[in-house]
């Protein structure tokens, strides 16, 4: 299973996202084989992650329904939070945002006072109210999970707070502070090397230019948001970015942001 986890990891860094989905298949079969239940959920968690960036949402329901449906086995309320949470994700990126919510909230109650997952939670409820068209508590949801995954030491949830609370100033008009929170992330999401966050930041980023009306500023950002994922192989990303571009216009003088921009 070690040695399974190991390829996986492997084929991410290259970018190979069909061999990582063999790979954490073959560590749940040798899980299973054990009934090393902890084993079967990390890998089931991980797998079902991995689908849903193939865009394959169904093969990712299944892998998480190995913990989340009856099961001989007893998971840990730990490991259900987050099956619970990723679900969530799941729903949320269809556009389903009652079953996201339900989902979201079968995770808050495994989770209880406190676990691992407190930030995301309170991450995934925010980009639900904002999605509903309530800044005011999705901004609230995102301090919550800025406070919690600071002080748990979590920077991959910081990262993801900040960008939360940068969309919820640019749908208050807040192009400064948009960039404010938008930088932060990006400072965080480089050094953890994450290509796809480092994309939805220049995209933030370029939003908040384009709303102060710099928008060769955008352009920039946006520009390099389609260099970062074309090469992390991202074609949905590169795609969004290219349309970002052309929507601006060809109107624009070609210069480097100011300096002092992340």
């Amino acid at each position: 299973m070690i040695e399974a986890n190991r390829k996986a990891d492997a084929y991410l860094r290259s970018g190979d996202l069909e061999g990582a989905a063999r790979q954490y298949r073959e560590a749940i079969r040798v899980a299973r084989s054990v009934e090393d239940a902890e084993g079967i959920a990390t890998n089931a968690i991980n797998l079902s992650i991995v689908y849903q960036r193939l865009h394959r949402p169904d093969d990712a329901r299944a892998s998480l329904a190995l913990l989340l449906e009856r099961s001989q086995l007893v998971f840990s309320n730990e490991s259900l939070a987050q099956a619970a949470l990723r679900r969530a994700v799941l729903e949320l990126d269809e556009r389903r945002a009652t079953s996201a919510g339900e989902w979201l909230e079968r995770a808050a109650a495994y989770c209880g006072r406190g676990c691992a997952v407190s930030a995301a939670i309170q991450n995934v409820r925010g980009q639900l109210a904002l999605d509903a068209g309530r800044p005011d508590q999705a901004a609230a949801s995102a301090k919550a999970a800025l406070n919690a995954s600071r002080s748990s030491g979590d920077r991959i949830e910081t990262a993801n707070a900040l960008r939360l609370l940068g969309a919820c100033a640019i749908r208050a008009g807040d192009g400064a502070a948009a960039a404010t929170y938008f930088g932060e992330a990006l400072g965080i999401d480089r050094e953890l090397a994450a290509p796809r966050k480092i994309y939805l930041d220049l995209v933030g980023l370029g939003r908040a230019s384009a709303l102060r009306g710099d928008r060769a500023a955008a352009r920039a950002f946006y520009e390099r948001a389609r260099g970062v994922s074309e090469a992390d192989r991202d074609t949905d990303g590169s795609a969004q970015a290219r349309a970002l571009i052309e929507a601006l216009g060809d109107n624009v003088q070609a210069r480097q942001p100011s300096p002092g921009t992340p």
